[in-house]
């Protein structure tokens, strides 16, 4: 079923609440409006948390009498039930309410939306992973350039007094991300120490990391350059080796109009 507002299902029980005190002052003889709000009080019940919860099955388990078919039982008997049994209806009222108040979402509370991912047709920009070579980050930027994009290098952004991961997270609203994994360091498997291997520098891997989960692996290449290693188990991650005569330049362009970019290829001869 599907559940009420949190406003509507209080309403409901606190309605059936309130009429206990009136009840409690009748005879428990055909005390007048009792079985209406009995049943009343049941179907609002079976409303608010389901016809099978447990909820229903506890006021239904409520006794208000104790005369049965075999034994006489006395009029102060019966009365002191009645009255019994409209005091632990109020008691499982009380504890229903306090549920609803504790754990029900709010009304006016709007579900979480989540992060959009940017699309080709939102944004023109492109996040440049890159690690300390500069020169291949800057010809990598220039070329973004001149396809009419919006090249993004974090340390060219303004800090307005936010810190690394906050600057980040601010400026990786984007189309596209492209790794430059250039042999910045150098490392090793463990017992492997003499053979050690170019690789790019960590936070170059784990900002391509990061947009492959926020953007998906078809928004996001990495350009390689020299014997550098690459992430282990990455599979279906688009490698492109930046070598001399600019081939990159036009692998690079197939990947980004393979996801809508509207980009001239003439432009990476």
């Amino acid at each position: 079923m599907n559940r009420p507002p949190k406003s509507k299902a209080l309403a409901r029980l606190r309605k059936a609440l309130d009429a206990i005190p009136d009840l409690k002052r009748q005879h428990h003889r055909n005390p007048p409006g009792f079985e209406k709000w009995r049943r009343d009080t049941e179907i609002a019940i079976a409303n608010t948390f389901g016809e099978k919860s447990r909820h229903v099955g506890d006021f239904r388990r409520i006794s208000f009498s104790r005369a049965n078919f075999l034994h006489h039982v006395p009029d102060s008997t019966e009365q002191d039930a009645y009255v019994e049994g409209l005091e632990s209806a109020s008691s499982v009222l009380e504890s229903m309410i306090d549920e609803v108040e504790e754990y029900w979402e709010d009304d006016d509370r709007k579900p979480a939306t989540p992060r959009s991912q940017s699309t080709p047709s939102e944004t023109d920009k492109i996040f440049i992973i890159h690690g300390r070579d500069d020169g291949t980050k800057e010809t990598v930027a220039r070329f973004i350039e001149t396809l009419d994009l919006k090249p993004v290098i974090l340390h060219e952004q303004s800090n307005r007094g936010r810190t690394i991961i906050e600057k980040f997270e601010k400026h990786a609203e984007v189309g596209f991300a492209i790794a430059l994994l250039t042999p910045d360091d150098r490392g090793a498997l463990q017992g492997h120490e003499k053979d050690l291997k170019p690789r790019a520098r960590q936070n170059v891997i784990f900002e391509f990391g990061y947009f492959m989960g926020r953007l998906g692996r078809q928004r996001v290449c990495a350009l390689t350059k020299g014997e550098v290693e690459p992430p282990s188990d990455w599979a279906g991650v688009v490698y492109i080796p930046l070598d001399g005569p600019g081939a990159w330049k036009m692998g690079l362009v197939k990947e980004l109009k393979a996801v809508g970019f509207e980009v001239d290829a003439n432009r990476a001869l």
